[in-house]
């Protein structure tokens, strides 16, 4: 991290339906391809159940027990790379039943942050398979508090709202965000990014799952709501390098939280 920069890597890549084994071998493959190359990141994030994507009707089989395997393999990258992980999420099964949980690990490869889906998606049947969440995504990347949501959670702009007023500078959302929902996906987060003078980063999967197509297009939004790096539609690595010295300066320029009257919002 240089100052106030830091050099964001997302993961857009496809997900197997079911088959863990060749999500952590296509998974680790490109974290090397993250780490390899020019600039080196000092984030990285993938998307939403890259363990298993959405095999709902098997996740208390397939799902990873305490997130064991995950965590062996998240800290043991970040640790010999040096590198924070905002860990996308996994199915992760507890001894009550089957979270959609993201983990978060600093450069020393110990794990500071861990964050359960609070909003479950009735249209792919979640609430039937999955538990919700009960706390806030709340993290720290070297000094910049940051705050985590999942997918369907952008849709409560309360949630968002909380986390910026808890002092989250940057929103990371890891995402299985599916056609034909494009212009709701950029529409949301570019939204999030502005009512909140935040960054948004958000890692959407690719491919195909059974008769669903997700469309990728992976952002990086800043406080402002412009967009600093797009992906297509295919398995790639978004790069981009953010400024979070900007957060500040926008919330001067323009003091939204100063002018809130909350009294009048419950």
């Amino acid at each position: 991290m240089n100052d106030n920069k830091l050099e964001v890597a997302l993961i857009q890549m496809h997900i197997e339906a079911g088959n863990t084994e060749a999500n952590f071998t296509r998974l680790k493959a490109k974290l090397h391809e993250a780490v390899a190359g020019g600039v080196k990141p000092d984030v990285i994030m993938f998307p939403e159940m890259w363990n298993t994507g959405y095999a709902l009707e098997q996740i208390n089989e397939l799902a990873d027990e305490e997130g064991r395997a995950t965590h062996e393999l998240l800290s043991a990258f970040s640790r010999e790379h040096s590198v924070h992980l905002i860990g996308g999420s996994i199915a992760e099964k507890r001894s009550d039943g089957v979270y959609n949980t993201a983990y978060v690990y600093n450069r020393e490869g110990d794990k500071t942050a861990d964050y359960s889906k609070i909003h479950l998606f009735r249209l792919m049947d979640e609430e039937k398979h999955l538990q919700a969440g009960r706390k806030l995504g709340e993290l720290n990347i070297e000094g910049t508090p940051a705050g985590l949501m999942i997918c369907y959670d952008i849709r409560f702009p309360e949630l968002t709202r909380k986390l910026a007023l808890d002092g989250a500078k940057i929103l990371f959302v890891p995402a299985e965000w599916p056609h034909p929902r494009l212009n709701h996906w950029r529409t949301l987060l570019t939204a999030r990014a502005i009512e909140n003078q935040m960054y948004v980063i958000a890692c959407n999967r690719v491919g195909t799952s059974g008769s669903t197509n997700f469309f990728g297009n992976s952002l990086i939004i800043d406080p402002w709501g412009e967009i600093v790096a797009e992906a297509g539609e295919e398995e790639t690595i978004l790069r981009a390098q953010i400024d979070v010295s900007l957060v500040d300066e926008v919330r001067t320029r323009i003091p939204v939280f100063e002018d809130r009257r909350p009294s009048f919002y419950l």
